[in-house]
């Protein structure tokens, strides 16, 4: 795999930047997401702040593509 590519799937995103990936879903819904256990699994900073694997969010939206076989 080459070095961007590895780079690009490590990349970490933050909330702000998955709810603009997301077309604008707000924070609100997020969180709530968060609380209902279905928004993509999160990482907390050590300065209580969040973030999101690129590779994970990318695999939890495919897990919600319509027409996927089960």
């Amino acid at each position: 795999m080459a070095r961007d590519t590895r780079a690009k799937l490590a990349e970490l995103l933050t909330v702000r930047q998955v709810l603009d990936e997301l077309g604008g879903v707000s924070r609100r819904t997020f969180y709530r997401w968060r609380e209902l256990r279905i928004a993509p699994a999160c990482i907390r900073l050590p300065n209580g702040e969040l973030r999101v694997r690129r590779e994970v969010l990318n695999d939890w939206l495919e897990e919600r593509a319509e027409g996927m076989a089960s």
